[in-house]
């Protein structure tokens, strides 16, 4: 039977990449003090589980840490093989509410949710809607001549468009899902092909937006219906969704954005539309303006909801294996041992694939990495200014592989 349309196990689901199967229960172990532990239950063998990832081990110790500096609020989670092997929750969801984070919080996404995009793009190319080679003018009319007969897919999804993107209105407040999609779309179309298609493109808006807008063209439904449909909904993400400033306010199950401010004082950034950050590379933004994350971009999820996902991509559940395969192997060459993939970086870290995307925007921080051949899922969810992702992400992989990561990584 053909996976896209089965929903329960079958071979290819059972085999993944490394053994990696649905989320399953957290180890046990005494949380540090502060922490909000998750379930426990009994871990995968413990010859396979090195110390630095247990409950108590170094990672927990240093996130514990980072939390009683006040460097830290949200969630971290380590999963083995389908098992919670670390599970902690720290700080505050909603101050002004007194709601904790915990493991059913959702927390923005920012540039981590652009994977979604490229599965999404993936599918088709399998059900043979679309091909990589195509052309944006195969699907998208509108497009300056040089874009629609020189820009491929393929040369969009991994990084090297050659286009470049107008600068956003950040201070535009959003009132609408229909205002938030008519500017993005009309933002995309303003790129420029400032350089040939195949040259490595830093950050254009164009590389997401235009692969969400030819999902639309081809589904005929929104991005987001689309995503939620045959992503969150496929993977049981039940915890995720393109959530709205008016959800965002009144649902107690996602996490606030915690923004810090040229004084040094912290404000609810959702609560006060008013507030931009200072902070240089996203100075005078707010992302609770933009009422509804731009298609190809962004979303909420739940740390165990991203685990989910991870293991989706291996068992067959949202793409084909060579199509999963196609989505994270190395397209472009970064820095030493690190590679793009499709709207992802991968490295070798100590001689195993890491594969992950990172994102982050005023009082948003956000990291998804999955260890294929070791079947670990490490995720990292925050929700304050000041947290050092990077730095939390590196424990991470040195925690798990038993070395660091060099200087591979992108977000």
């Amino acid at each position: 039977m053909d996976p896209d349309s089965v929903g329960g196990i079958n071979r290819r689901r059972l085999l993944g990449w490394g053994g990696l199967a649905a989320a399953g229960a957290v180890a046990a172990g005494a949380p540090p003090a502060g922490a909000r532990p998750g379930h426990a239950d009994q871990a995968s063998a413990d010859s396979e589980i090195p110390p630095a990832t247990r409950p108590g081990g170094a990672y927990d110790q240093y996130v514990a840490k980072l939390a009683a500096e006040g460097r830290f609020s949200g969630v971290v989670l380590l999963s083995h093989r389908g098992r919670t092997v670390l599970s902690r929750s720290y700080g505050m969801a909603d101050r002004e509410k007194g709601i904790r984070n915990h493991e059913g919080i959702a927390f923005s996404l920012g540039s981590a949710g652009k994977p979604f995009g490229a599965v999404a793009v993936l599918q088709l190319a399998q059900q043979g809607k679309l091909s990589l080679s195509d052309t944006v003018g195969t699907h998208l009319k509108g497009y300056a001549k040089d874009i629609a007969e020189q820009v491929t897919i393929h040369h969009l999804l991994s990084g090297t468009s050659g286009l470049s993107t107008p600068d956003e209105d950040v201070q535009r407040i959003f009132q609408s899902r229909e205002e938030v999609h008519e500017y993005y779309e009309r933002w995309v179309r303003q790129s420029t092909l400032v350089a040939a298609p195949g040259t490595r493109t830093s950050h254009s808006g164009a590389d997401v937006g235009i692969p969400a807008s030819i999902v639309e063209a081809v589904s005929g439904k929104t991005y987001w219906d689309y995503v939620q449909e045959n992503i969150f909904g496929r993977c049981g993400m039940t915890g995720s969704a393109f959530r709205t400033r008016q959800e965002w306010l009144t649902d107690e199950h996602i996490a606030h954005p915690y923004m810090t401010l040229a004084d040094g004082s912290q404000v609810d950034a959702v609560r006060h539309l008013d507030k931009g950050s200072p902070s240089p590379d996203v100075l005078g933004k707010n992302p609770g303006r933009a009422f509804i994350d731009a298609p190809g971009d962004g979303g909420f999820a739940t740390a165990p909801d991203l685990v989910r996902f991870a293991h989706a991509l291996g068992d067959g559940t949202v793409l084909h294996r060579p199509w999963a395969e196609l989505l994270t192997g190395a397209k472009i060459p970064h820095s030493g041992s690190s590679f793009g993939a499709y709207d992802m970086p991968v490295r070798i870290v100590n001689g195993q694939w890491v594969l992950g995307r990172g994102g982050g925007n005023p009082g948003v921080s956000a990291n998804w990495n999955i260890y294929p051949h070791t079947g670990w899922v490490g995720v990292v969810l925050g929700n304050c200014d000041g947290l050092p992702l990077q730095e939390i992400t590196g424990r991470e992989m040195r925690a798990v592989t038993g070395a660091s990561p060099g200087d591979g990584g992108g977000g």
